[in-house]
């Protein structure tokens, strides 16, 4: 093998490898929750978080998601955790969190069969709070 070759070759892949080390990891969906969800949900999610007594009503317990045939609602609660639905609802609580949780897109089927993009931290909380479901 020519020499030129085998050096071309090595600096790419070290090119290759220090972008690939460049690329920051994502947060997990469990960090993303222990840094915007728990202070009001709670460590488990039952509503019970250091910061639920000031609320004007209680946050929801997300252990309880999942429909009686413990189907977890994707579609539903990545909208309402984003606040799509919720925006300029009066009385609304709850923060939207596009903006926090906005990012490179992934392919999600959100229960229906149909591949749709969704910023992949929403897509990682979305997946830990079905992690957290009693039953």
């Amino acid at each position: 093998m020519h020499p030129i070759f085998i050096a071309t070759a090595g600096v790419g892949l070290a090119v290759l490898t220090a972008c690939a080390a460049a690329e920051p990891e994502p947060p997990s969906g469990r960090q993303l929750f222990l840094d915007n969800c728990a202070s009001c949900h709670g460590m488990s999610g039952k509503g019970d978080g250091p910061l639920a007594a000031g609320l004007p009503r209680p946050p929801t317990d997300l252990t309880g998601l999942s429909t009686s045939d413990a189907t977890f609602p994707t579609a539903h609660v990545m909208t309402h955790v984003d606040g799509y639905l919720r925006r300029g609802r009066p009385g609304e609580v709850m923060p939207e969190f596009s903006a926090a949780l906005d990012g490179p897109t992934v392919h999600v089927d959100t229960g229906d069969g149909i591949l749709s993009p969704a910023p992949q931290p929403l897509v990682a909380l979305s997946a830990y709070l079905a992690t957290l479901q009693d039953g």
